[in-house]
């Protein structure tokens, strides 16, 4: 239980970040063809779908809450640091993923696969550098549709190993929006504040009925993929993992690079590394 709501946390932050992939973290931890199994199956096997999805979306939420507030401080203090914890926990998951592959013929096709969506992650990312303007979420009935739609393109995006749902957001001017409505919500929450929570559901719920969506679609025709195609399906999230440090860098914000910064941050990597497969045995 207290494991499973860890590795929830992790999904969750890292589904926060821009560059970094939910779906990638989910691989790393060994979790992903259960998790897809449980979403697409939940009513056939609603019991046992239940017990493994909740502690898991508890960890998610009790994350992106937490999330919310400390990630500003965290990248704004310790930019090469943060960013290098999560390139580790990227790495660390690689060999979770690699042992689907290994001892197997490798085709032309799915080296192909691997380079087309390793280029699909850094041409995203470098299109990402700059965020388009910043969504106005007021509420219409006009935003609410937007934002459904918005829900349904992000966690579709979340749920792929490799594609940083956070980093679609800021290529579409809501990563921001959406990110403060969280901060905001759970702030009017702690204190009380029934119009900030009525403001916070207003932008929130359409989003989050969005993302139910949009993860039960993608799910579906994510399991079908695995089923048909799984070496090509293997080594095109292998091509996603390795591009997603090159994402992170391309995103992130490295000023004042200093010696202590430099060993702080290869000690966060090694704790990433360790963390990742520690969590996907």
């Amino acid at each position: 239980m207290i494991k499973s709501i860890l590795k929830g946390m992790v999904i969750g932050i890292a589904n926060i970040i821009p560059g970094v992939s939910g779906g990638t973290m989910m691989v790393s931890m060994g979790i992903y063809d259960k998790l897809i199994h449980c979403i697409t199956h939940l009513f056939s096997e609603f019991k046992k779908s239940v017990l493994f999805l909740i502690p898991i979306a508890i960890g998610m939420v009790l994350a992106i809450a937490g999330s919310s507030f400390g990630l500003t401080y965290l990248f704004q203090n310790f930019p090469i640091q943060t960013n290098l914890l999560f390139v580790g926990l990227i790495i660390g998951g690689l060999p979770a993923i690699w042992k689907n592959v290994r001892g197997k013929a490798v085709k032309a096709g799915h080296i192909i696969a691997g380079l087309l969506f390793f280029a699909l992650v850094v041409g995203f990312a470098a299109m990402g550098e700059t965020e388009g303007n910043a969504a106005e979420l007021s509420f219409n009935l006009v935003n609410v549709l937007k934002l459904f739609m918005v829900g349904v393109v992000a966690a579709a995006t979340m749920v792929i190993p490799g594609v940083s749902g956070s980093m679609i957001l800021m290529l579409m001017g809501f990563y921001h929006p959406v990110l403060n409505a969280i901060r905001d919500f759970f702030a009017a929450l702690a204190a009380f504040d029934i119009q900030g929570i009525l403001a916070g559901c207003g932008i929130l719920i359409p989003f989050g009925l969005g993302v139910v969506a949009g993860v039960f679609a993608i799910a579906k025709l994510v399991e079908f993929i695995f089923e048909k195609f799984p070496l090509y399906a293997y080594w095109a999230i292998i091509g996603l993992i390795i591009s997603s440090p090159v994402a992170i860098f391309l995103m992130g914000d490295f000023p004042g690079v200093t010696v202590i910064s430099l060993v702080t941050g290869a000690a966060a990597l090694a704790v990433g590394i360790v963390i990742a497969m520690k969590l996907g045995e």
